[in-house]
């Protein structure tokens, strides 16, 4: 790791309305797609940010649903991020976005419910849950319409960047 790297946050906390959870960032294999959410967060892009899909034993996903194609849109075109690692796989508690980079600063993320590995070659991980499984667990059994919405408004109140926990 450069010193560059070594330098960044190490950490995610994000509050949520049922509570935190903590993520440790993969900042040596996903660095392009940690360093756009580390900017993210210093500019508050996720604040009051919804999770717009949860689906019981497979995602939490929240994002710029205006900014975004519809969740199906988890494919391999446009412009990419140059630097993937394919070895880290969508096991449970696994923090990832689209392998699409957009240019117009939207940004989904999700969190894995369950190991999903058709899902491995559509989305890239970045980080993994260390804390907080049980909040995860608890957005992932609310009541949702049949398109997967929450019918009860989940949101991401802030994001504190660590450099440990």
């Amino acid at each position: 790791m450069d010193s560059k790297q070594s330098d960044l946050p190490g950490y995610a906390i994000l509050d949520t309305a049922k509570g935190s959870i903590t993520v440790e960032l993969f900042k040596d294999s996903s660095p392009e797609v940690v360093d756009q959410f580390l900017d993210l967060c210093h500019r508050g892009h996720f604040n009051g940010m919804l999770f717009r899909h949860v689906i019981k034993h497979y995602v939490i996903q929240a994002g710029d649903s205006d900014k975004l194609e519809a969740a199906e849109d988890w494919t391999l075109k446009g412009k990419h991020y140059s630097q993937l690692d394919t070895s880290l796989k969508h096991e449970a508690f696994m923090l990832g976005t689209s392998k699409k980079k957009r240019d117009n600063g939207a940004f989904e993320l999700f969190i894995t419910t369950a190991p999903i590995p058709d899902l491995n070659e559509k989305l890239i991980v970045f980080g993994k849950v260390v804390k907080g499984e049980d909040i995860v667990q608890e957005i992932e059994e609310v009541d949702t319409d049949e398109h997967y919405r929450p019918k009860s408004s989940i949101a991401i109140r802030s994001v504190t960047l660590k450099q440990s926990v």
